[in-house]
């Protein structure tokens, strides 16, 4: 009698859509909207863009994002503080202009962006760059006591990752009006 060792891939790709859509409508949005400005899977700027503001939300959303390839080259492979300054400043202020948009409420939201902007590789680095930017000053201290207190000791504390890379990235979804026949 053998042991299955892993879950199979679908049953994983349905706990990542799970887990999407248990947040909120909004970080639902932002997710997808910065996936497309991220990974330039479309053009943000007319697919999501409502206004004048989200307009240049997404502007400085691109001039942010322009350091991922950066970031993606430079993820650690060890924890050698040599390697450590070039990639967490970049990615530090990426997670800063994100959590400064207001959307990514709590680490699970955030790891799960970032899991997907980058890859498996950086999530060692996701809890400490989340929580130096939860702690800047260019937040709200409530917003500050709401981020930092969402990430879970477990996270904060894990003694390894999976480098199993995510297999569900959330895209745009039209609308289909429904007619009564």
């Amino acid at each position: 009698m053998g042991a299955q060792s892993r879950p199979a891939d679908g049953a994983m790709t349905l706990s990542e859509m799970k887990e999407f859509a248990g947040f909120p409508g909004a970080t639902q949005r932002y997710i997808r909207r910065s996936l497309d400005v991220g990974l330039e899977r479309e053009d943000a700027l007319s697919r999501w863009s409502r206004d004048v503001i989200e307009a240049a939300s997404i502007r400085a959303q691109r001039r942010v994002y322009e350091r991922l390839d950066h970031v993606r080259d430079t993820v650690p492979d060890d924890s050698g503080l040599d390697a450590v300054e070039p990639f967490l400043a970049p990615l530090v202020t990426m997670t800063a202009f994100d959590l400064g948009q207001d959307r990514l409420a709590s680490f699970g939201s955030y790891r799960f962006l970032y899991e997907r902007l980058i890859g498996a590789n950086v999530r060692p680095w996701l809890p400490g760059a989340f929580c130096a930017a939860a702690a800047l000053p260019h937040l709200h201290p409530e917003k500050r006591r709401v981020l930092l207190q969402s990430i879970s000791e477990a996270a904060a504390t894990a003694p390894g990752w999976s480098n199993r890379e995510p297999s569900f990235f959330p895209e745009w979804v039209e609308k289909v009006e429904m007619r009564a026949n």
